[in-house]
Protein backbone atom coordinates (compact mmCIF):
# COMPACT_ATOMS: atom_id res chain seq x y z
CA UNK A 1 0.00 0.00 0.00
CA UNK A 2 0.76 3.88 -0.38
CA UNK A 3 0.96 5.32 2.19
CA UNK A 4 2.39 9.06 0.62
CA UNK A 5 -0.32 11.51 1.30
CA UNK A 6 -3.25 11.53 -1.06
CA UNK A 7 -3.40 13.74 -4.10
CA UNK A 8 -4.87 17.32 -2.94
CA UNK A 9 -8.04 17.15 -4.25
CA UNK A 10 -9.27 21.06 -3.87
CA UNK A 11 -12.82 20.25 -2.47
CA UNK A 12 -13.83 24.10 -3.66
CA UNK A 13 -13.67 22.86 -7.25
CA UNK A 14 -16.98 22.27 -8.62
CA UNK A 15 -17.63 18.96 -10.55
CA UNK A 16 -16.92 19.94 -14.10
CA UNK A 17 -13.51 21.84 -12.58
CA UNK A 18 -12.74 18.44 -10.49
CA UNK A 19 -12.70 16.56 -14.10
CA UNK A 20 -10.99 19.16 -15.93
CA UNK A 21 -14.22 19.42 -18.18
CA UNK A 22 -16.13 22.23 -19.83
CA UNK A 23 -19.06 23.38 -17.94
CA UNK A 24 -21.88 22.22 -20.40
CA UNK A 25 -24.25 20.17 -20.68
CA UNK A 26 -22.99 17.86 -23.42
CA UNK A 27 -19.88 16.50 -21.47
CA UNK A 28 -18.00 13.87 -23.33
CA UNK A 29 -18.97 11.17 -21.08
CA UNK A 30 -16.03 8.59 -22.21
CA UNK A 31 -13.56 11.46 -20.70
CA UNK A 32 -15.64 12.02 -17.46
CA UNK A 33 -15.32 8.07 -17.22
CA UNK A 34 -11.78 7.63 -17.98
CA UNK A 35 -10.76 10.79 -15.87
CA UNK A 36 -13.16 9.76 -12.92
CA UNK A 37 -10.63 6.22 -13.22
CA UNK A 38 -8.15 7.93 -13.00
CA UNK A 39 -8.99 10.21 -9.74
CA UNK A 40 -10.14 6.93 -8.08
CA UNK A 41 -7.11 5.16 -8.90
CA UNK A 42 -4.67 7.97 -7.23
CA UNK A 43 -7.50 8.85 -4.31
CA UNK A 44 -9.10 5.28 -3.13
CA UNK A 45 -8.94 4.82 0.52
CA UNK A 46 -7.30 0.87 -0.11
CA UNK A 47 -3.84 2.45 -1.60
CA UNK A 48 -3.79 4.74 2.31
CA UNK A 49 -4.71 1.34 4.41
CA UNK A 50 -1.02 1.72 5.77
CA UNK A 51 -1.53 5.48 6.18
CA UNK A 52 -2.14 7.97 9.10
CA UNK A 53 -5.61 8.55 10.37
CA UNK A 54 -5.28 11.87 8.51
CA UNK A 55 -4.27 10.82 5.09
CA UNK A 56 -7.08 7.84 5.35
CA UNK A 57 -9.69 10.62 6.12
CA UNK A 58 -8.77 12.78 3.51
CA UNK A 59 -8.38 9.91 1.17
CA UNK A 60 -11.61 8.95 1.64
CA UNK A 61 -13.39 12.04 1.40
CA UNK A 62 -11.79 12.72 -1.83
CA UNK A 63 -13.02 9.71 -2.97
CA UNK A 64 -16.93 9.96 -1.87
CA UNK A 65 -16.42 13.59 -3.10
CA UNK A 66 -15.23 12.08 -6.73
CA UNK A 67 -17.86 9.18 -7.03
CA UNK A 68 -20.38 11.90 -5.72
CA UNK A 69 -19.47 14.22 -8.71
CA UNK A 70 -19.14 11.44 -11.05
CA UNK A 71 -22.40 10.38 -10.54
CA UNK A 72 -23.80 13.29 -11.31
CA UNK A 73 -22.17 14.44 -14.25
CA UNK A 74 -23.01 10.64 -15.81
CA UNK A 75 -27.11 11.29 -15.46
CA UNK A 76 -28.04 13.70 -17.75
CA UNK A 77 -31.21 14.64 -15.00
CA UNK A 78 -28.73 15.27 -12.74
CA UNK A 79 -25.99 17.10 -14.68
CA UNK A 80 -28.73 19.31 -15.69
CA UNK A 81 -30.33 20.20 -12.36
CA UNK A 82 -26.66 20.94 -11.24
CA UNK A 83 -25.92 23.31 -14.42
CA UNK A 84 -28.80 25.17 -13.66
CA UNK A 85 -27.71 25.11 -9.50
CA UNK A 86 -24.17 26.39 -11.08
CA UNK A 87 -25.71 29.09 -13.76
CA UNK A 88 -28.48 30.66 -11.20
CA UNK A 89 -27.70 29.19 -7.95
CA UNK A 90 -31.31 27.45 -7.92
CA UNK A 91 -31.68 23.59 -8.44
CA UNK A 92 -34.94 24.47 -9.49
CA UNK A 93 -37.55 21.67 -11.34
CA UNK A 94 -38.52 19.80 -7.48
CA UNK A 95 -41.58 21.03 -6.58
CA UNK A 96 -42.40 22.96 -9.49
CA UNK A 97 -44.85 22.08 -12.93
CA UNK A 98 -44.74 22.61 -16.16
CA UNK A 99 -47.11 25.03 -17.73
CA UNK A 100 -47.22 22.84 -21.44
CA UNK A 101 -50.46 21.23 -21.17
CA UNK A 102 -49.82 19.54 -23.83
CA UNK A 103 -46.95 17.91 -22.62
CA UNK A 104 -49.22 17.44 -19.00
CA UNK A 105 -51.56 15.58 -21.19
CA UNK A 106 -49.34 12.82 -22.84
CA UNK A 107 -47.75 12.08 -19.14
CA UNK A 108 -51.60 11.41 -17.69
CA UNK A 109 -51.93 9.64 -20.87
CA UNK A 110 -49.36 7.03 -20.30
CA UNK A 111 -49.50 7.02 -16.91
CA UNK A 112 -53.25 5.77 -17.71
CA UNK A 113 -51.61 2.99 -20.33
CA UNK A 114 -49.28 1.92 -17.65
CA UNK A 115 -52.61 1.50 -15.18
CA UNK A 116 -54.54 -0.17 -18.34
CA UNK A 117 -51.15 -2.69 -19.14
CA UNK A 118 -51.59 -4.74 -16.81
CA UNK A 119 -55.21 -5.89 -17.80
CA UNK A 120 -54.05 -6.53 -21.50
CA UNK A 121 -53.11 -9.82 -22.96
CA UNK A 122 -49.74 -8.86 -23.79
CA UNK A 123 -49.25 -6.75 -20.65
CA UNK A 124 -45.34 -6.41 -20.96
CA UNK A 125 -45.90 -5.58 -24.83
CA UNK A 126 -48.36 -2.63 -23.76
CA UNK A 127 -45.64 -1.80 -21.25
CA UNK A 128 -42.59 -1.54 -23.57
CA UNK A 129 -45.08 1.00 -26.04
CA UNK A 130 -45.01 3.29 -23.11
CA UNK A 131 -41.52 2.69 -22.24
CA UNK A 132 -40.41 3.26 -25.87
CA UNK A 133 -42.44 6.34 -25.58
CA UNK A 134 -40.61 7.60 -22.88
CA UNK A 135 -37.36 6.57 -24.46
CA UNK A 136 -38.32 9.64 -27.43
CA UNK A 137 -39.37 11.80 -24.66
CA UNK A 138 -36.14 11.88 -22.56
CA UNK A 139 -34.24 11.80 -25.97
CA UNK A 140 -36.09 15.05 -27.19
CA UNK A 141 -35.45 16.76 -24.23
CA UNK A 142 -31.78 15.93 -23.45
CA UNK A 143 -31.51 17.73 -26.76
CA UNK A 144 -33.15 20.15 -25.85
CA UNK A 145 -31.19 20.76 -22.55
CA UNK A 146 -27.84 20.67 -24.32
CA UNK A 147 -28.82 23.84 -26.49
CA UNK A 148 -29.97 26.16 -23.59
CA UNK A 149 -27.51 24.91 -21.59
CA UNK A 150 -24.30 24.42 -23.78
CA UNK A 151 -24.21 28.49 -24.32
CA UNK A 152 -26.70 29.70 -21.59
CA UNK A 153 -28.55 32.98 -21.53
CA UNK A 154 -31.27 33.86 -19.16
CA UNK A 155 -33.67 32.86 -21.64
CA UNK A 156 -31.75 29.51 -22.16
CA UNK A 157 -31.71 28.93 -18.16
CA UNK A 158 -35.07 29.85 -18.12
CA UNK A 159 -35.78 27.37 -20.95
CA UNK A 160 -33.74 24.83 -19.37
CA UNK A 161 -35.83 25.04 -16.14
CA UNK A 162 -38.64 23.86 -17.70
CA UNK A 163 -36.95 20.99 -19.94
CA UNK A 164 -35.66 19.92 -16.45
CA UNK A 165 -39.27 20.07 -14.32
CA UNK A 166 -40.30 17.60 -18.00
CA UNK A 167 -37.42 15.49 -17.90
CA UNK A 168 -38.07 14.46 -14.15
CA UNK A 169 -42.15 13.93 -14.99
CA UNK A 170 -40.42 11.67 -17.81
CA UNK A 171 -38.36 10.11 -15.67
CA UNK A 172 -40.30 9.33 -12.55
CA UNK A 173 -42.79 7.61 -15.34
CA UNK A 174 -39.56 5.75 -16.44
CA UNK A 175 -39.09 4.33 -13.37
CA UNK A 176 -42.99 3.25 -12.41
CA UNK A 177 -42.80 1.60 -16.02
CA UNK A 178 -39.55 -0.34 -15.44
CA UNK A 179 -40.92 -1.50 -12.09
CA UNK A 180 -44.42 -2.87 -13.86
CA UNK A 181 -42.28 -4.39 -16.21
CA UNK A 182 -40.03 -6.54 -13.70
CA UNK A 183 -43.41 -7.09 -11.67
CA UNK A 184 -44.93 -8.39 -14.61
CA UNK A 185 -41.80 -10.21 -16.04
CA UNK A 186 -41.78 -11.88 -12.08
CA UNK A 187 -45.37 -12.92 -12.45
CA UNK A 188 -44.97 -15.12 -15.44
Amino acid sequence: ADSAPPQVLDLSKNHFELFGLPAVFSVDLVQLAERYRSLQKTLHPDRFAAAGDRERRLSLQASTRVNEAYRTLRDPLSRAQYLLALHTGEVGGRNETTRDTAFLMEQMELREALSAAKDETDACGAVGVVLDRLGELSRTLTGALGDCLDEPTAERLAQARDLVVKLQFVEKCRVEAEQLEADLSDAL
